[in-house]
Order: C-alpha cells, then sequence, then structure tokens
C-alpha cells in the first residue's frame, strides 16, 4: 500500500496532562466540584488535579465564550479554571481531526470530556476513590466516573463506523484501540498511563451502577445519532442512516453454477444437457445407419450404377478395377488422370504446375538450391538488428489496452507506483501435524535485526558511485525509509530490544499498534502487522509463521519508459546478497526465505533464453536422429552406408533452421523485437511442420516405380503430394497468422514470427528440399557413401536394388492397407468411431465451462528460477490485497460546482458521493473486490480547513502558514509548546462565517491546498497531508478551478487466484462507470496488475473469434482448392472437434485460458490441417468405391501421415517435456502426452501470488 504518515494518537493522549479537581464532599451535592484547579505534575509533566471540593464558580466572560466554544452544554457555573480548560482544549484538539467529519460523534464524545473537567455539578458523579502527593501536595490519583449505559452505548454507536481515512481504517481503532463495545472503549480511555507513556494521569474507574445511599446520580447527558441528518453525518461514517440505507445497492446475488439433480446423482446444466443432446443425436444417428443399411442390402440399391457425384456438379465415372501395378500418380497433362478421377480446376491447374516444375528442379537442382536458400540468407541479413524483449509490460500488455492508457495517465499526472524490494522469512511446517511454528520468537527477531543490518550495508556500483537503500528508499517524511517490517515495532534499532521488552513488546504492539507511541514506527506512522506478518488467521498475529519484509523504493521512468537504472543496480546487489549471504544464514537457523526484487521477473526471462538450449538441442537431434531413420530405406547391412538419408535429413534440418532465422531475421529488420517464446518454441514448431513435408516428399519419391527417370519420379511425386502440400502449408500459414489478432504482444508477434517462418519453410521445402532430393537420389544411383558423397562403392548396390521396383511396402504401409482400413470399412466399426468421437467432442464441450482464465506467473519462469519459491510464498502467507486507487479526472472544486460534495464523504457530502458509494461497496467485498473504505485526501483537507479542527490549519498574523504547536518553530523538541511561544498568536485559518455551508470558496480552496499537502502530520493534528497524499493529487494547472488528476486509494481483498484478479478488475470496472454516469464526473480504478489482466475480460471472445476465423480460413482454402463443399466441411468439422477436445484437454489438466493457450489453440488448427488434408486429397484422387478409395489414401497417405506427423512431434514434446520453462508444459502438453499434468494441477490448487504490497 501507499503508505500514509504517522499520527501517534489515541484517546490516552487526550488525558495527557488533564487536570483534575477532586473535592471530597459527605453527600454529593449540585453545583458542586469534586476536583478544582492544578495541583502539581507528574515527573513525566503531566498535570494532575487537586482532590479539593469547592462550589462551582461563575467564569468571566470570556472564559464562558471559551467554554460554550467547544462544550455547548456546559452553562452557568463551570467547575475548571482558565487553565484547566486550556488544557483540555489542547489535548481534545488531537482527536477532533478523527471525529469532525460526523458532528453527532464528535459532540458525543467531546460531552464526556467536557463534563468530566467542567460540570457544575461534577460531584455527582464523579467520585475522588484514591490520592497521592506530589510535591507535598494532595493530587488526584484515581476517581470513579459514574454514566449511564445509554450515553454509553450512544456514543459507541454513534462513532464505531468513523471513518479515519488516512489509514483506511475506523476511527475508533486510533481513539479506542480498536473497541468492540463502549465497555472497552470506555477501559482504554480510564487506564492510567505510566510514566512517559501516553495516558491518563490517574485512573478513571466508569461505573454505570450507583449505591441509592451514596447520593451519586450518573451522568446521562443525551447523546446524538449519527443518523440525525441535522448533525450531518456522512454514510461512510454512518452506513444505518435512513439515507444511507434507502440509497444503498441491493447486494449482487451470489453467482450459483445451474444444476440438475437425478436421485442421487447431481450434475451441472450443460453436463445433462449435452448428455441428453448426445443421445438424441445418437439415436438420431443410428437410426439412420440401420435405415441406410437396410436399403443398401436391397435388390434395388445394389442394381444401382456407383457414381461419385462432387459439390462441382461433375459427375465423374470410376472403374470398378484399379492396376496395382500402375501407381495413382501417373498422371497425364490435364485434369482427367488415368484412373478415371477427374480433378478439380485448381487441382488440375496445380498438378500441371507441378509437373513441369519438379522436372525443371530435376533437371537444375544446383541452380534452384543456390537461389533459394540464397533469398533466405538475404532475409537474415536482418538478424544485426536483432533485440529481444523482456520486459513484462511490452510483452504481455497490448498497444491499445485501456488499462496501459489509464497508468500512462497514473504514472505522468500523479507518481509511479513504487518499485517493491521483499523478503519473505518462514518456519517449516512440523514433520508430524503439518503445522508451522510461529516465527514470533526472539532468536527470529534477532536473526531479523541481522538481516537487516546486511541488506542497509549493501552499496551497489552505479557509475562510479555507490547507491544504499536510503538513496532509493521511499520516506513520507523525508527522513525515515518506508520499510514494512515488525522491527518497527522497535524503530529498526537492535538496541531497544530488550529495553522495550522484546517478544512481549511486539505482542503488545500486534494489538496496541494504532495507539501506543512506542509501537510507533521508525518512519512515524501505524504499522498494521498484517502488512508484516503472514502465515495467521484472523487476527491471530502471535501465531504467524512468517515475516514479511518489504522495502518500497522510490519508481522514475523517463519518456522512454526506462526505470531508474540506480534501483535497478542496487536490486541486482540486493538479490546477489540474498543469495550469497542471507540464505545460508537463514538454512542455517531451519527456516526458509523467498525474496524479489522489482527487475527479477525481468532479470530471470532474460536468463530463461538459455535455460532450455540443452533441452532444445536435445530435441533437435532426437528429432534428426528420427528423420534420418524414417527417410531411409530399410537398414542393410551391405547398403545401408548408401540407402540411408543422414545427409538428406541433415540438409532438412538446416533448412528449417534457416526458413526460422528468415523469419526472425526479416521482423528485426522492421524494429520488431524478438521474444522468448519465438526464440524456443517456434524452431520446434517449424522443425514439426518440416518434418512432415520431408517424410512426405521422400516417401512420395521412393512409391515411383524405379524404371522412370528420376525427374520423373520426382515430378509424379509432385503432382501426387504437392497439391495437399500447398494445401496444408496454405492453410497453416492462415491459421498462424490469425493469432496475429490476439492483443497480447507475446502472442501476436509470436504467431507474424510463426506465420512466416512456416511460409518460408514449405517454399524452402517445394524447392531446396525437391533439390536436396534429386541430388541424394543422384548419388545413390551413382552408388557414393551417405555424408561422405566422394567415396564411390561399385558393384553390389546395384545389384542390391534389382527388382526394387517390386519392392514390398513397408510394415506401416502394409499396416494401414491391410489392417488399420479394412477394420475401419467394416460398417459397426463405423458407427462405433463417430459414437465414440462424438462423445468425445460433446463431454469436451461440457468441460470446456470449467476452464479459468489466467496466466499463473510460475508459468512462463524457468522452474529452478527462485521467483517460484517466492510467488508460492506469498500465496501462502500475504494476508493484504493490492492497492487500488479511483482516480478522478478533471475534479471541478470552484464553489459554483456540486463536485466536492458529489466526491466526499464528511457531513453534507452526498449520500450517493463517490467516497460514499466507495465506504457502500466495502460492505460486500465478496463482489466489490474492495476490503476497505478509500483514504481521502478531499476529506482530509475539509476537515483540516474546518474550524473545529482549530490545531491544524492556522496562520501567522502574516498570513503565512504556522504550523502545529508541536511542530518547529512552534516546538522544539516535539511536544506541545507553552502558551507564549511563538506561535501563541497564531489563529485558524477560518472562522464559520468564512465559509459557505461548512465548504471553502474557489479561491479559499486554490490558497489552502498547497498548504494542506506540504502540512506535517503529528499529535495535535494528524490529517496533515505531506506523505499521504503528496502523490494524490496534480497541482498543475490547479489555479483555474480544475484538479486534472487525483486519486482515492483503498484496496481490493486478498485475491488468491487468477479468477480473482479477473474478477476484481470487471467489479472494479463496473463500479466506476457506475458511479462516472451518475455523477457525471470521469472516473477509472488503477491498480498495478490491471494491465496485466485486462485481456482475460473478454478472453473467451478473442478466442473464439480467432478460432472461427482459423476454422473458417483453413474451409475456404480446401473448399477453393478441391471445390469440393463436402470434403471441405467434412475437414471443418473434425478440425472443430478437435479444437474442443483439446479445450476438454485443457480443463481436465487445469490448463488456463490466456493469450499462450490461445496461440496454442490456433496452431493446433493448423497442424491438425495436415492430419486431415493429406488424406482427405488422397482419397479424392484415388478411385474406386469408398471403401476402396479409404483402403487406398491410408495405404499411401496414411502412413506418411503417421510417421511424418504424429511420431515426428511425439518425439518432439516428449523430449521437451523435460525442460526446465514451465510454458512448455501448457504450449506442449496440448500437443503430447501429459507428462506433468499432476505439477499443473497442483499448481492450479494452489493460491495465485497476490501482487505485493
Amino acid at each position: 500500500m501507499r503508505l500514509p504518515l504517522g499520527f501517534h494518537l489515541a484517546v490516552a493522549l487526550f488525558q495527557k496532562g488533564r487536570i483534575r479537581e477532586i473535592f471530597w464532599l459527605p453527600v454529593p451535592h449540585g453545583e458542586y466540584c469534586a476536583m478544582y484547579d492544578i495541583c502539581g505534575a507528574r515527573s513525566d509533566g503531566k498535570v494532575v488535579n487537586c482532590p479539593f471540593g469547592s462550589p462551582s464558580v461563575k467564569p468571566d466572560d470570556l472564559l464562558s465564550s471559551k467554554i460554550q466554544s467547544l462544550c455547548p452544554t456546559i452553562t452557568g457555573n463551570v467547575c475548571c479554571t482558565e487553565a484547566q480548560f486550556d488544557t483540555l482544549r489542547t489535548q481534545v484538539q488531537q482527536a477532533i481531526p478523527f471525529l469532525v467529519g460526523c458532528p453527532a460523534c464528535l459532540r458525543n464524545f467531546l460531552n464526556i470530556f467536557c463534563e468530566l473537567s467542567c460540570s457544575p455539578n461534577q460531584s455527582l458523579f464523579i467520585n475522588v476513590t484514591s490520592v497521592s502527593k506530589v510535591k507535598n501536595n494532595l493530587t488526584v490519583d484515581g476517581i470513579d466516573f459514574y454514566i449511564t449505559d445509554t450515553f454509553g452505548e450512544g456514543l459507541y454507536d454513534s462513532c464505531k463506523d468513523v471513518k479515519f481515512g488516512t489509514m483506511n481504517t475506523r476511527a475508533i481503532e486510533f481513539i479506542g484501540a480498536g473497541a468492540k463495545n463502549f465497555r472497552e472503549w470506555y477501559a482504554f480511555i480510564g487506564r492510567r498511563a505510566g510514566p512517559d507513556v501516553p495516558g491518563s494521569p490517574y485512573a478513571i474507574n466508569f461505573r454505570s451502577s450507583v449505591d441509592e445511599s451514596s447520593g451519586m446520580s450518573p451522568m446521562n447527558d443525551t447523546t446524538y445519532s449519527c443518523g440525525d441528518t441535522s448533525l450531518g453525518c456522512s454514510c461512510g461514517d454512518c452506513p444505518a442512516s435512513s439515507v444511507c440505507t434507502n440509497s444503498a445497492p441491493p447486494t449482487p446475488p451470489k453467482k450459483g453454477a445451474c444444476s440438475v439433480r437425478i436421485g442421487s446423482l447431481k450434475a451441472r446444466c450443460i453436463e445433462f444437457a449435452a448428455a441428453v443432446l448426445y443421445i438424441v443425436l445418437v439415436s438420431m444417428f443410428l437410426g439412420w445407419g440401420f435405415m441406410h443399411r437396410k436399403n443398401e442390402r436391397s435388390p434395388a440399391s445394389r442394381t444401382k450404377p456407383l457414381l461419385n457425384v462432387t459439390e462441382s456438379g461433375v459427375i465423374h465415372q470410376l472403374k470398378r478395377q484399379k492396376d496395382e501395378n500402375i501407381p495413382m500418380q501417373m498422371l497425364e497433362d490435364g485434369p482427367q488422370i488415368s484412373s478415371g478421377v477427374q480433378l478439380s480446376v485448381v487441382q488440375g491447374y496445380m498438378s500441371r504446375f507441378y509437373r513441369r516444375y519438379g522436372k525443371w528442379v530435376a533437371r537444375n537442382p544446383i541452380l534452384v538450391l543456390c537461389s533459394s536458400v540464397g533469398v533466405v540468407l538475404l532475409l537474415c541479413l536482418g538478424l544485426v538488428r536483432f533485440k529481444v524483449e523482456t520486459r513484462p509490460e511490452k510483452l504481455w500488455v497490448g498497444p491499445g489496452s485501456k488499462a496501459a492508457e489509464e497508468k500512462q495517465f497514473f504514472d505522468n499526472h500523479l507518481a509511479p507506483f513504487y518499485r517493491i524490494e521483499q523478503l519473505i522469512l518462514a518456519t517449516k511446517p512440523d514433520t508430524v501435524h503439518g503445522k508451522s511454528p510461529s516465527i514470533v520468537t526472539e532468536d527470529n527477531i534477532k536473526l531479523l535485526f541481522e538481516i537487516q543490518k546486511k541488506i542497509d550495508g549493501i552499496r551497489a556500483n552505479y557509475s562510479g558511485s555507490l547507491v544504499s537503500l536510503t538513496d532509493m528508499c521511499m520516506k513520507p517524511l523525508g527522513e525515515d525509509c518506508a520499510t514494512q517490517s515488525v522491527l518497527q515495532y522497535f524503530k529498526m534499532d537492535p538496541g531497544n530490544f530488550d529495553g522495550y521488552g522484546g517478544v512481549q513488546h511486539i505482542e503488545y504492539c500486534f494489538q496496541h499498534y494504532t495507539s501506543a507511541d512506542t509501537c510507533m514506527s521508525a518512519f512515524k506512522a501505524p504499522l498494521d502487522p498484517s502488512t508484516a506478518l503472514g502465515g495467521f488467521s484472523r487476527n491471530n498475529f502471535s501465531e504467524a509463521s512468517a515475516f514479511v519484509v518489504t522495502y518500497p523504493l522510490n519508481n522514475a521512468i523517463d519518456k522512454e519508459g526506462n526505470v531508474s537504472k540506480k534501483a535497478v543496480a542496487w536490486e541486482k546487489a540486493f538479490v546477489q546478497l540474498v543469495k550469497d549471504e542471507l540464505m545460508p544464514m537463514v538454512q542455517s537457523k531451519n527456516l526458509t526465505l523467498a525474496f524479489s526484487s522489482e527487475s527479477s521477473v525481468e532479470e530471470e526471462l532474460k536468463r530463461e533464453s538459455t535455460a532450455d538450449a540443452i533441452t532444445i538441442l536435445i530435441s533437435y537431434l532426437v528429432m534428426f536422429a528420427y528423420i534420418s531413420l524414417t527417410l531411409g530405406d530399410t537398414p542393410r547391412f551391405t547398403s545401408f552406408y548408401m540407402s540411408s538419408k543422414v545427409l538428406l535429413g541433415l540438409s532438412g534440418v538446416i533448412l528449417v533452421m534457416l526458413s526460422v532465422l528468415g523469419s526472425v531475421g526479416f521482423f528485426s529488420a522492421l524494429g520488431v523485437k524478438s521474444t522468448l517464446i519465438i526464440m524456443e518454441v517456434i524452431p520446434f514448431l517449424v522443425l514439426a511442420v518440416g518434418v512432415d513435408n520431408m517424410c512426405i516428399l521422400v516417401q512420395a519419391v521412393k512409391r515411383q516405380q524405379m524404371e522412370l527417370p528420376l525427374e520423373g519420379r520426382i515430378s509424379n511425386a509432385l503432382v501426387e503430394v504437392g497439391p495437399s502440400i500447398t494445401l496444408a502449408s496454405l492453410a497453416e500459414v492462415l491459421a498462424f497468422a490469425v493469432g496475429s489478432f490476439i492483443p497480447m504482444p507475446a502472442c501476436r508477434v509470436f504467431s507474424m514470427f510463426a506465420a512466416l517462418a512456416v511460409l518460408l519453410d514449405f517454399l524452402l521445402q517445394v524447392t531446396a528440399f525437391v533439390a536436396l532430393i534429386a541430388l541424394d537420389f543422384l548419388r545413390a544411383e551413382d552408388h557414393r557413401v551417405d555424408c561422405l558423397p566422394c567415396i564411390k562403392i561399385s558393384g553390389s548396390y546395384t545389384d542390391s536394388e534389382k527388382g526394387s521396383s517390386q519392392k514390398k511396402p513397408g510394415l506401416l504401409a502394409r499396416y494401414m492397407k491391410e489392417v488399420h482400413a479394412p477394420v475401419l470399412g467394416l460398417w459397426g466399426v463405423k458407427l462405433v468411431v463417430i459414437c465414440v468421437f462424438s462423445a468425445f467432442a460433446l463431454a469436451s464441450i461440457a468441460l470446456c465451462t470449467r476452464i479459468e482464465p489466467g496466466l499463473e506467473q510460475q508459468i512462463v519462469l524457468p522452474r529452478d528460477s527462485y521467483l517460484q519459491g517466492y510467488f508460492n510464498n506469498i500465496s501462502e502467507y500475504l494476508r493484504v490485497g493490492p492497492p487500488l486507487y479511483f482516480v478522478v479526472k478533471n475534479y471541478n472544486y470552484s464553489s459554483e460546482s456540486r463536485q466536492t460534495n458529489q466526491l466526499c464523504s464528511i457531513n453534507h457530502c452526498d449520500s450517493d458521493s463517490l467516497l460514499n458509494e466507495i465506504a457502500r461497496a466495502s460492505l460486500v467485498p465478496e463482489s466489490s473486490y474492495i476490503a476497505k473504505p478509500a483514504a481521502s485526501w478531499l476529506d482530509d483537507y475539509l476537515v483540516w480547513i474546518s474550524p473545529e479542527a482549530f490545531g491544524c490549519c492556522r496562520k501567522f498574523r502574516n498570513g503565512s502558514f504556522c504550523p502545529p504547536d508541536d511542530q518547529p518553530p512552534c516546538s522544539s523538541d516535539g511536544s506541545t509548546s507553552s502558551l507564549g511561544g511563538v506561535c501563541k498568536d497564531c489563529t485558524t485559518c477560518f472562522r464559520h462565517s468564512d465559509l459557505q455551508s461548512d465548504r471553502p470558496s474557489t479561491t479559499q480552496f486554490k490558497e489552502k491546498l498547497p498548504w494542506f499537502l506540504s502540512a506535517l502530520p503529528s499529535a495535535d493534528c494528524a490529517k496533515g497531508g505531506h506523505g499521504a497524499y503528496t502523490s494524490s493529487v496534480e497541482l498543475r494547472g490547479y489555479e483555474d478551478g480544475i484538479i486534472q488528476a487525483s486519486a482515492f486509494r483503498t484496496f481490493h481483498t486478498p485475491l488468491n487466484k487468477q479468477t480473482d484478479y479477473v474478477n476484481s478488475l470487471r467489479a472494479a470496472r463496473e463500479f466506476s462507470s457506475r458511479v462516472s454516469d451518475s455523477l457525471k464526473i470521469e472516473i477509472f480504478p488503477y491498480s498495478v496488475f490491471y494491465m496485466f489482466f485486462e485481456q482475460y475480460l473478454d478472453i473467451w471472445r478473442t478466442a473464439l473469434i480467432n478460432l472461427a476465423i482459423a476454422i473458417g480460413a483453413v474451409f475456404i482454402v480446401c473448399l477453393v482448392i478441391t471445390c469440393s463443399l463436402w470434403s471441405s466441411a467434412i475437414i471443418l468439422l473434425v478440425l472443430a472437434m478437435i479444437v474442443v477436445d483439446l479445450m476438454g484437454v485443457m480443463a481436465i489438466l487445469n490448463i488456463q485460458l490466456n493469450a499462450v493457450s490461445v496461440v496454442n489453440l490456433v496452431m493446433s488448427v493448423g497442424i491438425a490441417v495436415e492430419f486431415c488434408v493429406h488424406i482427405t486429397h488422397a482419397f479424392l484422387v484415388s478411385s474406386g468405391n469408398r471403401n476402396q478409395r479409404t483402403k487406398e489414401a491410408l495405404g499411401t497417405m496414411g502412413a506418411s501421415v503417421f510417421s511424418g506427423i504424429t511420431l515426428t512431434k511425439l518425439v518432439g514434446v516428449l523430449v521437451l517435456c523435460f525442460s526446465r520453462t514451465e510454458v512448455f508444459v501448457v504450449v506442449l502438453s496440448m500437443w503430447g502426452p501429459p507428462s506433468r499434468c499432476v505439477l499443473i494441477e497442483k499448481q492450479e490448487n494452489r493460491p495465485s501470488a497476490s501482487p505485493q504490497l
């Protein structure tokens, strides 16, 4: 959180030096005093009253007017001297700034002290119970204060909800130590303070019951309700007010998942609907299947001629018999092939082109190879401008992001959010019970002091100068660092540990951090234990199992978006110190230490670029070995050195790498920075795609008859597979290019690079690789050794190749043709296959609703990164949500405008004002995700200039600012100055008559706002704005009556899951939109994580649109090339089922929906095209009936697809699953086996890391 200033205030301070007058009377009597005048002072300076009664006295006119101004219920005679009243007035001025926003509470609170000090009937309800001697004078040491429960309840009810906005908490936390009822509040007020400890100089025992014989009468003044509209308490300070209750928005209903119960079985509605739909569809399909089967078996159907009707309207007469010795690829020029199959116009054109092109390449392999490689090498020259982007905001935030624009506005007009350096020191869980012991022990606190000493000693070298923590840290008051650590309870000084009471003192401060002066931090602010401790439940701080130490550093961003280089230098030294010295020190104490700096994520992303170099290299070697084995013939000991294709495989891998380098070089020349995902994933992706084409091309050439010349074989092979390779590659390029519409820069750039790399890879495959095939077959026919083509072997190879035209097909091809195709052709098997995969698709649709948006930070980091443990720890230990700012643009503070009352939340503010709405929303945190009312600079400013807060806005006679009495030059030691000091003539800035309905005029507002923002807070005036609101208001151009930017700070609730971050952003925007529309003021919410999670607000829409475009593009390409609507529709349906099934796998493996997984889904469309298009094309150009064509397509192309596509991807994925980068698990587990699905599931079930304070 952005730290407010220190206010070492409490009710206890109000009794500091309070004068009590005691007068013993045998029988209490009206118009008599129980205490009167001052009889001495304690050793710590607190004055004490005389225990002598006297009749009440009539004050002079000046004293009477003074008393009336503070205590309007005291009239006539009084029981206090002028000195007593001045002391009373000086002390209560510390409480007034906390309560002045709610006049009812302030009036009730002042009444109790006015009656105690000055009531003329004091003896009726005050009884002195003990006295002591001070310099031979009797003084009051203890009293009974008889007061009714009715007054106590009215007092507490009117004050319990009053806000102290600066600390985003209630005022009762400061003036009542967080009392839960009026009795606890009374106990706090009446506690007798020890020497030099704030509090009452004598004990006050509040009693409600009175012995009738005593003659005492409990004080029972009328209390004012905060709901009294005449007193003007705001809704934020009095939610129970009838005005506020009527204007409160209804609590949003909890969204529960729709479910259906069938007996003891409970199912979600979508699951039930999918099951019903499946049953209906399967029933209809089976019914149609049986009817169709019955019709086929009828004699009439058997007499019909076999026709193949295509959607283009051309009827093709198919041959019943197929010559097995003449392959289907022996095509003549023209669309009519020898087997009688009519090709589409596009296919016919492509066939003619590839026939001529194949012959030309086979005749000029060297020319084709050199020219194609030369073009790609020319593109690679752009690598001289190669740069890698590692800044998270540039990787994951789109340029048109609304959240990014709001962040820029916030940084430019207010101040960049500070940098966070953090340590989490935790105990290890007990091996028996699994519970972590408390971290709050003497040894652990002393260890924390040692750690702090080493961190204070860091000296980072920046441009020859040394940089320390004190040079960079945030200092609210310009003196001490605002370090969030339990050591602040000892003023960050190890010498105070024993003097303050050690562990007992820190446990005391856990409960009294807002009220005890000794618990105040070194930077003079109360330290909330929840920000410095972790692993506790509710408010059981003593059970905390972790110390959370946070170092906020000032942040500075230049015009180019570069952060302070000094801070980065210090952070590197900080991380190195923790690794080298602090980690061994902590581990020796059997504790754990997690840590992070602001630049840690960026540095770890840079390191990630080399984290998996070995893994990727091994993957390439495995793929290369597989390619070499697949491309070659069946190994024979006598001829393997000539029939192998190692050199060809190596050349193919090199071409793949050239296509990747060409793509990176082209975009680098255009100034597009690369990313680590590009460097790690695209080479593998393009290699997988390239291997497919290699296998298909080589096996197509090997299937040709050896009697044909080489140029004829290559020409026929290209005619056979060229159109399908072109179709698949074009579809892949379009599918990958669709990812460029994703707003996340890292994924958009990845899609652009991948699309161009796949396109270059395709072009190299049909040019350079075809030329290499021609050269390799020439080498083999010339009896030259693979890898060593200079060596020539004579004799044996020719003999071994005799009769090769009659070679038996490979094992996989025989399986496809003789086993797989016949079994798949069985009528019952077809029904089962369709029913099973339909079930998979519908089940996956039902599972898709379980996919949650988000991207765990651990996913994009190396598994051995120290940040992995850090993110786990903050998920487990932190109990504070991220800060939330509501930013108001162009606030018109002029007296002619109503915007002041539309924003503020003190008396006379609108019930539906912005700050009242925020306070109201904080009452339903489960839906609003707002934890507390907002800290309001506007409320505090209006209180600060209020005449009631007479210790705040003051001026000298010359009109210059006069600080409170406990600040220089009024005081030199921090204590309240004497009445004869240099500030004795200071007066309040305004009288009530100077204000208009308690609001300043335009001129008054403009003149005093800079005073407020530069005023230091102190005991006499806690509302000073320096530090707490220094960066909350933009003063540039405010003289015109318009404040261009101002912010009101609150907090989100602790966010434990990625969906919580998304929902909190959505809730904040909906809230701001509703209030903006209502008030006609431009308001937007801002938190540091918004720009990273904005994309998830419509990630489902983005995913569905991109997938629809990708699948639609594939459908159009297939339709144009094949001219077959039916075949294209089948491909579209299969692709849709594959994508849906993949999303079902995502739900099972708990993989979140984010830009990475969306790109992965889009890429899966492109990759799945290869499985569909090649077999579909082979089926279309085959002849015979359906079963014969299926058998032919599976026998020829099915084997190539399985060996060249399926196995290559499986091999690559199996290796990459051992990667140290978790992002590979997300990207690649959807393509291969879920090797680490258990790990992913654990990560998803674990609460996610909340952004630092």
